[in-house]
């Protein structure tokens, strides 16, 4: 039915669970710091973080910051000048210990490699952070499906900023009319693709966000099921 598929990642190809509210994350990481010669108590290390991860003033609508320049503000607010791999593996060790689980939902690799065999366009538009999302894509071997990958801290802007998914049609000549925009999201993802002129497929997982009302998409379904997303679909 459609050339083009555009997935979101996670709570659509990804099931994911993170806490980073809990005490564990924020004693580990501390000690991490303070390895270094960065030396923050736990919840001044929290309350750091959380005051940074708040993007700047920016002209777009849905601003998204790279969350390396957090993990290294915070080395520089004690005067030690982190290289790059010290701030890469500073963040993926908060990644990793903030981490409950992830997975794959059932079925996405049955349904990637069939889109893959009958040539259609497969691309990722997803609201995430680089130094974290291209290693989960490594790491669940997915990331060879797609012919292309779009991570929102890589364009300062998010979803459902119309904006981010113009990026990706003109990036790769794609057509509104031919794709589809599928996600688990009914503002980022489902509002963000009508704006843009694409159709959109809203599937329900257990982390999509609460809603209230009916969701405005071309299709719906209100429960975790890719061979009936398949079916639907035709692929």
């Amino acid at each position: 039915m459609y050339k083009n598929y555009i997935f979101d990642l996670y709570g659509t190809l990804v099931d994911i669970s993170t806490d980073e509210d809990n005490s564990i994350v924020w004693e580990k990481l501390s000690l991490f710091y303070g390895y270094y010669g960065a030396l923050y108590l736990p919840e001044e290390l929290k309350e750091a973080y959380n005051s940074l991860v708040t993007p700047n003033y920016s002209h777009e609508e849905n601003p998204e910051i790279q969350i390396e320049t957090v993990f290294k503000r915070l080395y520089l607010n004690k005067g030690i000048h982190p290289d790059n791999e010290l701030v890469l593996h500073t963040g993926q060790f908060f990644r990793i210990l903030s981490t409950k689980y992830i997975r794959l939902y059932d079925g996405i690799v049955t349904m990637l490699e069939k889109l893959n065999a009958k040539g259609k366009g497969v691309y990722l538009l997803s609201n995430a952070q680089k130094i974290f999302t291209v290693y989960e894509l490594s790491m669940l071997d997915i990331e060879k499906y797609f012919d292309g990958i779009l991570i929102s801290s890589d364009y300062g802007i998010k979803k459902p900023e119309c904006g981010f998914f113009k990026i990706l049609l003109k990036k790769y000549g794609l057509k509104p009319e031919e794709s589809i925009m599928i996600g688990n999201d009914s503002i980022c993802d489902i509002a963000g693709a009508k704006k843009a002129g694409i159709d959109t497929y809203y599937i329900h997982s257990n982390i999509s966000p609460e809603y209230i009302g009916e969701v405005d998409a071309t299709y719906v379904q209100m429960e975790m099921d890719i061979s009936k997303l398949c079916y639907r679909l035709k692929i």
